[in-house]
């Protein structure tokens, strides 16, 4: 089956201005997913690596990109169609307390 990685975007405001019940039936979906195989986990602080030319490595703090909210999360599902990897994470807390989720095909490695 396809597998897609998911990022979810959000942030305490956000999450707080959510009620109550729609946060705990995001969590227990959250829970299936991962009873049904899915690998997710909550976003820590990122670094940045680069290796030019095979000349040496740098690592930077920070994110590479930037949007309007910060990263929370990160995931990898498996469904049959975008489609459907799109219904799964709707419901998912990002997505239902003010922030947004993206959902990108994973495509295996020539």
């Amino acid at each position: 089956m396809p597998k897609f990685v998911t990022i979810g975007y959000g942030d305490q405001e956000g999450y707080d201005r959510t009620d109550a019940k729609v946060r705990d039936e995001a969590h227990a979906h959250d829970a299936r997913l991962l009873e049904a195989g899915a690998v997710a986990g909550i976003a820590g602080e990122p670094v940045r690596v680069s290796n030019h030319d095979d000349a040496g490595m740098t690592v930077e703090s920070g994110s590479f990109m930037s949007s309007a909210l910060p990263v929370a999360g990160f995931g990898i599902i498996e469904a049959a169609t975008i489609e459907e990897a799109a219904q799964l994470v709707s419901k998912t807390p990002c997505a239902v307390a003010q922030g947004v989720v993206e959902v990108w095909p994973l495509q295996e490695s020539p």
